[in-house]
């Protein structure tokens, strides 16, 4: 049964699972460090996952979080919860324990598996600290916490379900069934959960799959976190579907990376311009071999034509794709074929995915004519299932004919190629990673100093684009920059903490109060030259 024989619309992940145990048995799955899954043993190891969960009360449509580093259990820990019915809440990493504390909340998680220390934190001791009255259990994924019960002992718990319980589970999900929530910031600076069902996930990253040209037998360096779209469902969702290796890597170090490519000869490595970036500048790079590297995937930010031509001649990758998607469009909306050349590569973000429809349109909602911008509306069987709990935001994103409101301005050329020009959200890509300025001026909020705040995206060379943030003090309160970055690093996701800071008497605003952002990138392009 080849991928092109399979409705995948009709699948679900627990069938996609035993797909490729039945198609690739022996072929490795899973490799990280010590730890060695075929296809086979992965499904093996995932039913057991599956018991435990069932044991545990976990029931169809439960919420199960995340909050771990990629790794191996991450993954059967996903797998296992949604082949009981489960549904798969993720966790950025880098969140401070009052941001995964609203996520758990608002998802009403039952469990969740995490760390003991990691990246100096305590997750599960944090986690342990908030009050969170629907979270059952917490369990550890690696290290030592009295909050958690060990992975082990939660394993033991499957004991009391038979596998024929375990398999009759696994058949009643079905592709409608919610398969995971990953929250998103949008602009309204409160993070939601976007929900997104089993058959339109393996729908879509069939198709990425194909289009990339990811194929059996390929060995892929998982580098994008497991709490992302890119990490999950382009990572190692798309290698069970397509038959090729995942190899996790917990934290994106140059020096390990480059010595784990040559070491496992790894073909296939997405990621976010940075880390090319940092590869090629890196300078015992040529003491590497690197040359086993065929597949590159790349997007969330601007990728110069000269590091296209470079990642082929210095790195040795022959295929470069680049990419464009969103949350609400399950991670995907377009991306470049193979063959394209590299100034379409770098330019463009490809064509939207075969049967969907995306348009570029005027502010009246009127289709634009080709080569000229327009917010870009998607519809399809990629677009999200809504919003959890949260109707009206919902309608704001998704509008009565099916249409996703990107929020993206983009030119579509006459061949159909997307050219992402700018947004109309205030959001800004620091890294590849999303920062949403609402967000960042809420938690500004919090600090007792800070009367008003606003954030925008500024350029940098590394990272594409960093935060500066203006603050007004509370009268009779001073402000000082060093001590305002210090303060984000300690309540903030570092990817949210903002590079400048520039203490002023009072933002600008129109008659209405809102904060003219516009005349804000005015002065900070005065104050950074």
């Amino acid at each position: 049964m080849s991928s092109t024989d399979v409705k995948w619309d009709e699948m679900t992940i627990p069938s996609t699972l035993a797909r490729a145990a039945t198609l690739w048995p022996d072929v490795s799955a899973l490799e990280d460090g010590d730890q060695r899954f075929t296809f086979s043993s992965l499904a093996e190891e995932v039913e057991r996952a599956s018991r435990a969960f069932i044991a545990a009360g976990v029931e169809r449509g439960d919420r199960v979080a995340i909050w771990a580093p990629n790794g191996w259990r991450w993954e059967v820990a996903a797998l296992g919860l949604q082949c009981a019915g489960g549904v798969l809440v993720t966790l950025n990493t880098r969140f401070k324990a009052s941001e995964a504390a609203y996520v758990l909340e608002k998802s009403g998680a039952k469990l969740l598996f995490t760390m003991g220390d990691f990246l100096g934190m305590n997750y599960a001791d944090a986690v342990a600290a908030q009050d969170l009255p629907d979270l059952e259990a917490t369990i550890l994924i690696e290290g030592e916490s009295d909050a958690a019960e060990s992975w082990e002992s939660f394993f033991a718990r499957g004991g009391a379900v038979t596998p024929e319980a375990a398999q009759a589970r696994a058949n009643e999900v079905t592709p409608d069934d919610l398969s995971d929530f990953i929250f998103t910031s949008g602009t309204t600076g409160s993070p939601k959960a976007v929900m997104t069902a089993h058959g339109q996930n393996l729908k879509v990253f069939d198709v990425w799959g194909k289009s990339v040209g990811l194929r059996a037998g390929d060995r892929y360096l998982i580098i994008m976190p497991f709490f992302h779209s890119f990490g999950y469902k382009s990572g190692w969702l798309a290698c069970i579907i397509h038959g090729a290796t995942a190899l996790p890597e917990a934290v994106f170090d140059v020096g390990p990376a480059l010595e784990r490519i040559q070491r496992e000869k790894i073909t296939v490595m997405p990621g976010s311009p940075t880390i090319y970036q940092t590869m090629l500048t890196y300078p015992d790079r040529e003491k590497y071999d690197t040359s086993s590297l065929r597949l590159a995937v790349t997007g969330g930010a601007a990728v110069p034509v000269e590091l296209v031509h470079r990642m082929r001649s210095e790195l040795g990758f022959r295929d470069v794709i680049t990419a464009y998607g969103l949350t609400e469009s399950s991670g995907t909306v377009s991306a470049c074929q193979l063959g394209d050349d590299d100034e379409t590569i770098a330019t463009t973000c490809g064509r939207p995915i075969p049967d969907t429809e995306t348009i570029c349109v005027d502010p009246d909602g009127k289709e634009v004519p080709r080569g000229e911008p327009g917010e870009v509306w998607t519809r399809g069987y990629h677009v999200m299932r809504g919003y959890w709990g949260d109707e009206e935001e919902t309608a704001k994103a998704v509008d009565k004919d099916g249409w996703l409101h990107t929020g993206d301005i983009a030119v579509m050329d006459e061949r159909g190629y997307l050219r992402i020009t700018d947004r109309i959200k205030d959001m800004f890509i620091m890294g590849g990673f999303n920062v949403y300025p609402a967000e960042v001026e809420n938690l500004l909020f919090q600090h007792e100093d800070i009367a008003a705040a606003a954030v925008i995206g500024v350029p940098d060379e590394r990272m594409g684009e960093v935060g500066m943030a203006f603050v007004v003090p509370v009268p009779g309160k001073s402000l000082d920059s060093d001590a305002l970055v210090a303060w984000s690093r300690d309540n903030m996701a570092n990817y949210k903490v903002p590079r400048f800071f520039e203490v002023v008497d009072e933002l600008p605003s129109n008659a209405s109060g809102k904060v003219l952002k516009f005349e804000l990138r005015e002065r900070a392009k005065a104050l950074l030259a």
